[in-house]
C-alpha cells in the first residue's frame, strides 16, 4: 500500500502580533480536517501549530504534489485567514502570496513537506515519523541537525550498523534560485562530508531538501526550503521550515534525531528576521512570547497504523524537563549575542536582511557617500 504523508503549514494570522493563531482558527482547521477525512479525501490529519504558523498533518494515497490535497489546504488557510481578519488579529493571510495557485502550493507561500513510501515491506514492520516545525527561522535552519543525525555517529551512533552504515543520499537546493524549476544537487554521506559542510554552512543559500537510504533506496527525510521573499520579492515573514522525518529501523532512531537539538544552533531569524539568534526546543503548540522572537521548534511524533491511519495519538518529544536545561542554554546564548545589538555578527549581513526598508535606508546612505573629502577645518 503506497501512503504518502503531507504537512503543510503557514502563517495566516495572530494574536497581538507574531505570537499564535486564535482558538477560532485552529478549531476550524479541526473542523476542515474531519471533514475530509469523512470525504475519503484523506486517511488521516490533525492540527497543530508553532507560534503563528498552523500546520495541517495528513496521511493519503494521493502521492506527492495532489491538486487536491494541495488545494484542501490551501482552502482551508484562506478560511482560517478571513477569520484572521474579522478578529483584528496580525498579518492576516501573510503567507498567501499567490491569489490562486495553480493546483498547488508550491511557491505560493506555504511550506510544505511531503514523502509517499510503501507501508510495511518487509525491511520495516513498523512505520515511526516525526514532524519538525520551526518559526522565526530562515529555512536552512534543519540544515546542521539533519546533517548530524543523518551522517556524523558522534550524534546518532545507529550508522555504524550494518542497514545504516552505507551512508544516506542527501538532495540539497539552491534556495536563492528564481524561478519554477528547482536547482538542485546530490551528495552522498559518508565520502561527500566535507562538501556538504562547506555548502550547508551557507543556512540561507542551500537547504537540505531531502535524505534518502542508500542501503534501501528509501527517502527518509522531507523539508521544505521555499523562501518567501525569493516568492514574493519583498519580506513577509521569516520563511519557517517543516519538515518530515522517518525515524527507527533502517533510519536513525528518534533519540539520535533529538540529540543535534541540544546544541540551539545560531540561525537567522529573531524579530523582523534581522538577526541571528539560538533555536530553541518547545512543545509544539507553543507561542512566540519569549525575548525578542528567539526562534522555536518543536518535533511530534507519529506511528502509522497498516490501514493508513495515525496512532490515536502523538509523542511531543520536546515536551519534557529534561529539555529544560537546554531552553535555558537557548536563553542565554539569545541574551548574549542579543544584547550586541545591530553591530556585526548578531545582525545578519545586508544582503540578508529581510526588510525592505532596511535596504531602502541603506540605498539612499550609499547615495550620499562621495569621492572627496570635506576640508571644514578651513
Amino acid at each position: 500500500m503506497e501512503i504518502t504523508i503531507s504537512a503543510i503549514k503557514a502563517d495566516v494570522g495572530s494574536i497581538a502580533g507574531h505570537t499564535k493563531p486564535s482558538k477560532q482558527m485552529i478549531q476550524r482547521a479541526e473542523e476542515l480536517i474531519k471533514k475530509a477525512i469523512k470525504d475519503n479525501l484523506i486517511i488521516d490529519g490533525t492540527v497543530t501549530h508553532t507560534g503563528d504558523d498552523i500546520a495541517l498533518i495528513m496521511s493519503h494515497t494521493h502521492g506527492n504534489d495532489s491538486n487536491d490535497i494541495h488545494m484542501f489546504a490551501w482552502n482551508c488557510f484562506l478560511e482560517c485567514a478571513a477569520i484572521a481578519r474579522t478578529q483584528g488579529c496580525y498579518g492576516a493571510g501573510q503567507d498567501l502570496l499567490a491569489t490562486a495557485p495553480s493546483g498547488n502550493v508550491r511557491g505560493a507561500g506555504p511550506g510544505v513537506a511531503e514523502i509517499t513510501f510503501s507501508l510495511l515491506p518487509e525491511h520495516r514492520k513498523a512505520e515511526a515519523f516525526t514532524i519538525i516545525t520551526a518559526d522565526k527561522c530562515s529555512p536552512g535552519a534543519f540544515n546542521l541537525p539533519l546533517l548530524l543525525a543523518f551522517a556524523d555517529p558522534m550524534y546518532c551512533a545507529g550508522l555504524m550498523l550494518p542497514q545504516l552504515i552505507k551512508g544516506f543520499t542527501f538532495t540539497l537546493v539552491d534556495m536563492n534560485h528564481k524561478g519554477p524549476d528547482l536547482l538542485s544537487l546530490e551528495l552522498s554521506a559518508p565520502e561527500d562530508l566535507y562538501k556538504l559542510a562547506i555548502l550547508l554552512r551557507d543556512n540561507e543559500r542551500f537547504g537540505i531538501k531531502s535524505i534518502h537510504s542508500r542501503t534501501y533506496n528509501e527517502q527518509a527525510v522531507s523539508a521544505s526550503t521555499d523562501r518567501l521573499h525569493s516568492i514574493a520579492g519583498t519580506y513577509t515573514g521569516k520563511d519557517d521550515p517543516i519538515a518530515i522525518v522517518r525515524t527507527q529501523g533502517i533510519f536513525p532512531a528518534c533519540e539520535e534525531l533529538l540529540y543535534p537539538f541540544t546544541k540551539t544552533a545560531y540561525v537567522a531569524g529573531n524579530a523582523r528576521g534581522s538577526h541571528n539568534m539560538p533555536l530553541m526546543p518547545v512543545a509544539i503548540n507553543s507561542a512566540v512570547t519569549s525575548f525578542y522572537c528567539i526562534p522555536i521548534v518543536s518535533c511530534i511524533g507519529f506511528s502509522l497504523a497498516p490501514n493508513g491511519t495515525f496512532s490515536h495519538q502523538y509523542v511531543d518529544f520536546f515536551d519534557s524537563d529534561a529539555w529544560n536545561v537546554v531552553r535555558t542554554q537557548a536563553q542565554e546564548k539569545a541574551l548574549a549575542i542579543r544584547s550586541q545589538g545591530w553591530s556585526g555578527a548578531a545582525m545578519l549581513p545586508y544582503s540578508e536582511l529581510e526588510y525592505s526598508g532596511y535596504r531602502a535606508v541603506i540605498k539612499e546612505l550609499e547615495n550620499q557617500f562621495s569621492s572627496s573629502i570635506p576640508n571644514k577645518g578651513k
